[in-house]
């Protein structure tokens, strides 16, 4: 007899290999095969014994039929969820009252559940409305008489409560409440009927943006209550516990409120089988309680971004052995890390940064598995440990911001670092070559005193390598034709070095690129006209921008057990666990810093999808600006400043409408500036200035109508506004010449009558001479008097001269 089928083919072999009659007896029917047509909906009302019925993930779109399936009145369980169903429930719907499980997550469906069936549904245990189109407004009060209620999952929708003075008590006792991320129409508060709850275990009211003082009262009504999420709301006040024990709790999230004052000294005692804790984004005060050092089972601690201050307790880093992560950024704290008998052996990720933390790194860091450890903006001092290098589960190291000096010890080769951030320190030396970065994607360096020559091994051996920061420092040499084996290079800034030679040609097949700097460097030799073989597309990966991944495994793992799933709902969909929301926490998201605008910004994360620059300044480039440049579109920013460059500038560049700042100051172009660069309206700063420049000025309109006389200063041939140079001072405006475009030319005078001019000159004059000489008799004699003595003199000249030469080369 057939009581259990598991559809995961088609609907023809559902058909042809069952017959009616063991169809019938059918209990339990689930599908996950999105090959399924969704009109096996209205066949489904043959099988009047059917208690189950799920269809998740089978691609199903349109909205529900309204005939077929909802005969089923001995239906106990329905999962519709992740598909793509739309439009309001049917009202056949009222018919299923024997229904106690209904999950619609994750569909499209709409409309005001108040006046939907679900009122009918007496009988109901479980409800996921979780992400859907749900209108404005819908109240609680059509659940108070299900008494059977105990999970209510209703995250992304727009919920609106009843008003405060609604006097109905509810009859249900919730287990389960979940509404995160939800629209609160008309409320601010939390909800009143919570105050009528004491058996929740799980409650989350995240993301929805509730003022008022924080409810601990949910924790003193609730004993059962083991997970408690706040997060992201509008809390203010202290955070006060009482003092009865709630030993159940073991997940609290109340991070990115109001909540100031410190952290209670009792809070250990209170909650003493904590394992998750997250208190970040507040305005917390005073110290970390020693108490802390009393939760053997903590996990995870999260109190980053507080105004907390003192230095980490010996009884905290010496007792919470279990802990594997722990973030303490942006606080005041100080003082050395960790004791020197610190017992935080489980420890795998360790977020210290932005505080006054001082003395040399302990030696009692001990990172397992796979890990992270921040450090920067914090004033540690010393030397970097060589035996960081067994660490072998590291995989993100950042230490900067810090005095930390010395060379780079060779030891760090040995980890398989996925970002090592060691900037904005006073290390010295040369780069180690290291070969076993084969995984590391951002590596940055700059601002140190490092020397020598950019290891052509250490390009060869990061494969993988998306961001090279190796700014302000002062390498020498050129940069490494292997620069071009690497396919997924985003970033380049080598800026403020003594690099020299030509800019090598590899660069050109670094078509991932985002942005390159060389400035400040001694790079000689023309521009390569290949640089436009650069795409300056948005070419980061999802993963890239969002952060580098934490590797802490599913967030299911860090949950309470729910035991009412587990016995009452054979497959509970993950997605409808409360959020482990520090996942973001754990990324280090990639960054760099580039000037354009003439000022420097610091690019970090998803905006570095929208930056595209290219800055070749203060060098000693020569030749001219290579037209291909013109085709990089996407260009925002483009540097050529204070080189040698000559020739005209590109018509082409009137091609870049998406630039923002362009310079190219202190150079020898020559030429006139082309009219068509009018054309990029994106344009906020723009500088030719101390060139050789002639003619016009382009025309005051789009964003060249902001553009000051400092745009265009030393070019003295250069005329228009804004300069003081008036064209029509400086040139006759009725001989002037006309391009062939019709525009003036510019030369101040026509050489054709010139050259007349000068010819009808010189014969007139001859003619005159000739004339004179004819009529008169004595200027005649007195002419040819002179032209003889002329001859006899120059005659003496040359023969006394030839002897006195003679007669010393025979000496």
């Amino acid at each position: 007899m057939t009581h259990f089928l598991l559809i995961s083919m088609t609907q023809k072999l559902v058909i042809i290999g069952l017959e009616l009659g063991a169809l019938n007896k059918l209990k339990q029917l689930r599908l996950d095969d999105s090959s399924i047509d969704k009109s096996f909906l209205h066949m489904v009302g043959v099988l009047t014994s059917l208690n189950v019925l799920t269809m998740s993930h089978c691609g199903f779109s349109g909205s529900l039929p309204a005939q077929g399936w909802c005969e089923l009145k001995k239906l106990q369980e329905i999962d519709i969820s992740h598909n793509h169903f739309d439009g309001i429930l049917p009202s056949c719907l009222a018919n299923l009252t024997s229904l106690q499980v209904l999950d619609l997550s994750y569909n499209h469906f709409n409309g005001n559940i108040a006046l939907s069936q679900l009122s009918s549904w007496t009988s109901l245990e479980y409800l996921s409305l979780s992400n859907n189109d749900f209108l404005n407004p819908i109240s609680l009060s059509w659940f108070f008489n299900h008494s059977n209620l105990k999970v209510l999952l209703s995250e992304n929708n727009k919920i609106a409560f009843e008003p405060n003075s609604h006097g109905g008590t509810p009859t249900f006792q919730l287990e389960f409440l979940v509404m995160s991320n939800c629209s609160f129409d008309g409320l601010k508060r939390t909800p009143r009927f919570l105050q009528y709850q004491y058996d929740l275990q799980v409650v989350d009211l995240s993301f929805n943006n509730l003022v008022g003082k924080i409810p601990t009262w949910l924790v003193e009504n609730n004993t059962r209550l083991v997970c408690l999420v706040l997060m992201n709301n509008s809390f203010t006040g202290p955070f006060r516990v009482s003092n009865d024990i709630r030993p159940n709790i073991r997940y609290t999230d109340i991070a990115v409120n109001y909540i100031e004052g410190p952290i209670p000294a009792n809070f250990s005692l209170i909650f003493p089988n904590l394992e998750y804790l997250n208190m970040s984004n507040n305005a917390l005060q005073g110290s970390i309680p020693s108490s802390f050092g009393n939760l053997v089972s903590l996990w995870i601690l999260d109190l980053s971004k507080n105004q907390l201050s003192g230095t980490i307790p010996m009884h905290f880093a010496v007792g919470c052995d279990s802990l594997a992560f722990l973030k303490l950024s942006y606080n005041n704290l100080s003082g050395q890390i960790f004791p020197t008998n610190s017992n935080m052996t489980a420890l795998s990720y360790l977020y210290l940064d932005n505080n006054k933390f001082s003395g040399k790194i302990p030696k009692s860091i001990s990172i397992v598995s796979y890990g992270s450890i921040d450090f920067s903006n914090n004033y540690l001092s010393g030397m970097i440990p060589t035996w960081m290098g067994n660490m072998s589960g590291l995989n993100l190291l950042s230490m900067a911001k810090n005095q930390l000096e010395g060379p780079i010890p060779f030891e760090l080769c040995k980890l398989d670092l996925q970002l090592l951030h060691l900037s904005y320190n006073n290390l010295f030396g040369s780069i180690p070559s290291c070969s076993n970065l084969s995984r590391t994607e951002f590596l940055y360096l700059n601002k140190n005193s490092l020397s020598g020559l950019i290891p052509s091994s250490l390009i060869l051996n990061t494969s993988d390598l998306i961001g090279l920061d190796l700014r302000d420092n002062h390498l020498t040499g050129n940069i490494p034709h292997s620069i071009g084996s690497l396919p997924s290079l985003r970033i380049l800034l080598l800026r403020a070095n003594h690099l020299q030679g030509r800019i090598p040609i590899q660069l050109c097949l670094l078509q991932t690129l985002n942005m390159l700097d060389l400035s400040y460097n001694k790079f000689s030799g023309p521009i390569p006209h290949c640089l436009s073989n650069i795409t300056l597309k948005a070419s980061f990966q999802e993963d890239d921008l969002r952060g580098l991944s934490s590797g802490l495994g599913s967030t299911n793992s860090f949950l309470p057990s729910l035991p009412y799933f587990e016995t009452k709902y054979t497959t509970p969909p993950d997605e409808e666990f409360p959020r482990i929301h520090w996942g973001a926490s754990l990324n280090v998201k990639p960054e760099a810093e580039f000037t354009t605008k003439r000022i420097t910004y610091s690019y970090k994360g998803d905006i570095l999808q929208y930056m595209f620059g290219i800055d070749l300044s203060c060098n000693r480039l020569v030749g001219e600006i290579p037209p291909e440049l013109g085709s990089m579109s996407n260009i925002r920013a483009l540097n050529l400043s204070h080189n040698s460059l000559s020739g005209p500038i590109p018509v082409t560049f009137s091609n870049l409408k998406q630039i923002e700042s362009l310079d190219l100051s202190y150079n020898n172009l020559n030429g006139k500036i082309p009219l068509q660069l009018t054309e990029m309206t994106s344009l906020a700063v723009f500088s030719v200035a101390h060139n050789n420049l002639s003619g016009t000025t382009p025309d005051r309109k789009n964003q060249f109508g902001t553009f000051d006389e400092s745009s265009y200063d030393g070019n003295i041939f250069l005329c228009g506004p804004p300069l003081q140079n008036n064209c029509t001072k400086m040139r006759p405006p009725s001989t002037m010449p006309v391009d062939n475009e019709g525009e003036e030319g510019d030369i101040f005078m026509d050489m054709g009558v010139f050259y007349i001019s000068f010819v009808g000159a010189y014969i007139t004059v001859l003619l005159g001479i000739v004339a004179v000489l004819f009529i008169n008799p004595y200027w005649r004699r007195a002419w040819f008097n002179l032209i003889e003595v002329c001859i006899d003199t120059c005659y003496c000249f040359v023969v006394v001269h030839y002897h006195k030469l003679f007669n010393y080369r025979s000496a």
